[in-house]
């Protein structure tokens, strides 16, 4: 993985240098054609050069009463750069001179008309240029001599076919120093590029591997990156440590839950080896009490089974509701006189109350029921009997049921954790130990009534559930 981003990287950088090269090839090609091509040099600045020096005198070469000479401006501009002008007729004869050195020839020969393109004849700080003019059908050649010992002059001859093979050669030889430069230049930037990427993907595979301690400092093009993973590596941990805790929490309950089925079966298991024992002799009056209190304890274990199946499947938002309109101020009625009616929470103070007699919503009766009763049982095993509980529904823009208590109140530690499941109160009492699935499943049930369900509690003060839905 890491050299093969290293090698895009490189790829990438290599076709860029080499467009840019190519660029600037056809530039540098451009430039040279329109320098050969235009009149003025585009590489002189702000000064003319001796070649379009020499072309521009045409425009000052005049000719009157069959005699050729140069106007004023001409000649201005000719002392202005240091110059010299020698005009000649078709015979190489010369017809008109202006500031020509002292000793210079009157008549050329063609052979020395070429002498003198080509050759510095007249001294070793002035180079001569040729050019001509045609005026009244007469063709006139001239020489402009320059004194300027930084001018020089060269003829060079070539052959097409060695500037071709040179023209290979330097390409290919360009291309592969262009090539292995930019290779380099794509190395160095590319490991640099690439080395916090190799770093990310260490972390990333270090955080597969369940090793959270994965900080970085956040900097550079990738500092929005590092810090995601930072962020990512923090949730991560504290995830861990949750589920850890979950870990540790469902243990401890299944280590409880074990114990608290192991003893009712153990009853279970012993009245029914006594009452089976035919060296027993028990009344019809002790044979219904220990029927009973199998029954008590098979009620008990019927409990426990039947919250871990529906917490089971309200985690796995397997539980079907079967909805109907239902009066739910009927229903907290029934529910207050069902616990009350029982004899083990006969002595509780438990009010009803009600600001009207009629409240319809769209709920799973048997459901709903359990997540009212797993709520009020949860104020009475968590406090004394003189503890007041009050169950009030009312209808506003939706339906509120409150169920608040003037008892112990819970802690605030406990308070965070009172709907996690398998969480079981320090002070549940002991007539009631319950799965400790009760509080969550009350929290899923009413979440599957797109209700909202909160608690507040105070030490000493007592505790309220508010429930909407």
């Amino acid at each position: 993985m890491k050299w093969r981003l290293t090698g895009r990287y490189i790829l990438s950088i290599v076709l860029v240098v080499i467009l840019v090269v190519f660029i600037n090839f056809l530039l540098i090609l451009a430039l040279l054609i329109a320098q050969a091509t235009g009149k003025e040099p585009i590489f002189q600045a702000n000064k003319t050069s001796a070649e379009a020096f020499t072309r521009s005198l045409d425009d000052y070469v005049i000719a009157s009463a069959d005699r050729v000479t140069i106007n004023e401006k001409g000649q201005n501009a000719l002392q202005k750069n240091n110059a010299w002008i020698q005009i000649l007729d078709e015979n190489g004869q010369e017809v008109y001179s202006y500031r020509l050195p002292a000793g210079a020839k009157k008549k050329y020969t063609p052979l020395e008309i070429v002498q003198m393109y080509k050759y510095k004849e007249i001294d070793a700080e002035t180079t001569v240029f040729v050019s001509g003019k045609e005026i009244n059908h007469k063709k006139y050649s001239y020489f402009i001599g320059i004194k300027n010992p930084y001018i020089g002059k060269y003829v060079l001859s070539y052959d097409y076919r060695d500037i071709l093979h040179m023209f290979k050669v330097g390409s290919t030889v360009f291309i592969i120093i262009d090539g292995l430069i930019a290779l380099l230049i794509g190395y160095l930037f590319s490991k640099r590029l690439t080395q916090p990427l190799s770093m990310l993907i260490d972390g990333i595979r270090r955080l597969a591997n369940k090793d959270y301690d994965v900080i970085y400092e956040p900097k550079g093009m990738y500092k929005d990156v590092f810090h995601n993973v930072n962020y990512l590596s923090n949730q991560l941990k504290v995830n861990e440590n949750e589920r850890k805790k979950l870990d540790k929490m469902k243990e401890e309950w299944i280590g409880n839950i074990s114990h608290d089925i192991k003893t009712p079966l153990a009853s279970i298991q012993g009245y029914a080896e006594m009452m089976k024992d035919p060296d027993y002799q028990f009344s019809l009056e002790e044979m219904r009490e220990y029927a009973e209190i199998i029954e008590n304890k098979s009620l008990y274990i019927k409990e426990v089974v039947e919250d871990l199946s529906i917490t089971t499947r309200l985690k796995n938002k397997e539980l079907t509701l079967h909805k109907k309109a239902i009066n739910m101020v009927a229903l907290l009625r029934s529910i207050v006189i069902d616990i009350l009616n029982d004899a083990k929470y006969s002595n509780r103070y438990i009010e009803f109350q009600c600001s009207q007699e009629r409240i319809k919503i769209d709920a799973d009766e048997i459901f709903i029921r359990r997540a009212i009763n797993n709520l009020i049982y949860n104020a009475i095993v968590h406090n004394d009997s003189s503890t007041q509980i009050v169950v009030c529904i009312e209808k506003k823009e939706r339906t509120y049921i409150t169920i608040k208590d003037n008892g112990k109140g819970i802690q605030k530690e406990e308070l965070e954790r009172i709907f996690d499941r398998y969480y079981r109160g320090t002070n549940t009492g002991e007539l009631h130990k319950g799965s400790g699935l009760g509080m969550a499943i009350a929290r899923d049930i009413i979440w599957a009534h797109d209700g909202e369900i909160k608690i507040n509690s105070e030490i000493g003060c007592g505790t309220m559930v508010e429930i909407q839905l």
